[in-house]
């Protein structure tokens, strides 16, 4: 997930440079909701795996 998050966070900085700022948000969003997503995941799964047996 925090690649595909990386990947909307390059598609909203090339999109703000030629000057699409509507896609620019977008993507900008997109990336900042699948990176917190990601973390989340991680941070669950980081969790789950010190629990004892």
């Amino acid at each position: 997930m925090l690649s595909w998050a990386l990947i909307f966070l390059i598609v909203a900085l090339i999109a703000g440079v030629l000057g699409f700022s509507g896609i620019a948000g977008a993507a900008a969003n997109i990336a900042w909701i699948l990176f917190v997503v990601g973390l989340v995941v991680a941070l669950v799964l980081f969790l789950m795996g010190r629990r004892p047996r």
